[in-house]
């Protein structure tokens, strides 16, 4: 079963299909009469709107469903909660505090028999279906991306893991700028380059702590949130040790003439990134945000393509 757990669940064949879904007219009847649910343990913004609506844009009816409505572990075993729901859905969407949770349920569904795919809405450690937005929005801004550098400032988290295995899936030259104990692992970095020799598509992967070695000649800068949910404890000691690393107008005047800015939102202003960048002319950022329902789109459709 399709299930999309993180890019490198999809080979060349399956991204390329996935983007073309995404970028083409949607196949409006995709999901009619049928319900997708989604199952939010994190409150969500983009999230959240973004796949409500693009379920209503495949004819089917999305239905939200907060963790505590269901106890996740608590009140039922995520195993049944998600053989509960494919009693009724088409597709299972979720977003977790513990990717494992995900890895259960879709191992549940598959021993009872359930041919419902499971959505990765975001975890701890992997965010693919803003990833596929990502690769929307820079393909609509600077066409083909092959050969072009994606330098990625700030924590080496969840969301610069899914966007790292994208741009190695376009051919893209990915460079990862963060300070010491931010960074890749030497086995995330392995896997990484092992999923970029498997892939085949010409993509490399830097790491630096230099930000502006990597925003040199960049086609695209990207920023995320140095304090991410659930790490509020740490907000200070972090503060410190990113010093230096803010996406502002010095470090976008290194990257190239036609390079755009990126942000995954929300946006902490003055922080990972400049008001002034933020709101200036080489940010798509609020394209980016739209596109996640285009992403969700495509998301949707590959994973009930060719499913009764």
């Amino acid at each position: 079963m399709p299930d999309f757990f993180d890019i490198d669940d999809l080979d060349p064949a399956a991204w390329g299909r996935v983007m073309e879904l995404s970028l083409d007219e949607p196949p409006e009847n995709r999901l009619a009469g049928l319900g997708v649910a989604l199952l939010f343990e994190k409150p969500s913004a983009r999230t959240r709107n973004s796949t409500e609506m693009a379920v209503v844009d495949l004819g089917g009816h999305p239905v939200y469903i907060q963790g505590a409505e269901v106890g996740l572990d608590v009140r039922e075993t995520a195993e049944d909660v998600a053989r509960t729901l494919a009693c009724y859905h088409r597709v299972l969407c979720a977003r977790v505090f513990d990717h494992r949770v995900l890895l259960r349920m879709a191992a549940a569904l598959e021993r009872s028999g359930f041919d419902v795919p499971i959505v990765n809405l975001l975890s701890d450690t992997a965010h693919p279906c803003q990833a596929v937005a990502d690769v929307v929005t820079m393909r609509e801004a600077l066409g083909r991306l092959r050969g072009r550098a994606l330098a990625y400032v700030g924590d080496a988290n969840n969301m610069a893991r899914s966007l790292a295995k994208a741009g190695l899936l376009e051919g893209m030259e990915i460079r990862i700028a963060s300070p010491a104990g931010y960074t890749f692992s030497s086995e995330e970095l392995a896997g990484l380059q092992a999923f970029a020799d498997r892939s085949a598509r010409g993509g490399t992967l830097q790491l630096s702590d230099d930000p502006h070695q990597a925003a040199k000649g960049a086609a695209v800068l990207y920023a995320d949130v140095w304090t991410s949910m659930g790490q509020e404890e740490e907000r200070a000691l972090r503060l410190a040790a990113f010093e230096g690393f803010t996406i502002d107008d010095e470090l976008v005047d290194q990257a190239a003439a036609d390079a755009v800015v990126l942000h995954c939102l929300p946006a902490h202003r003055g922080e990972e990134i400049t008001d002034a960048v933020l709101e200036g002319p080489r940010s798509r950022v609020w394209r980016q945000a739209a596109h996640r329902r285009t992403a969700m789109r495509g998301i949707l459709a590959w994973a009930t393509e060719g499913r009764a």
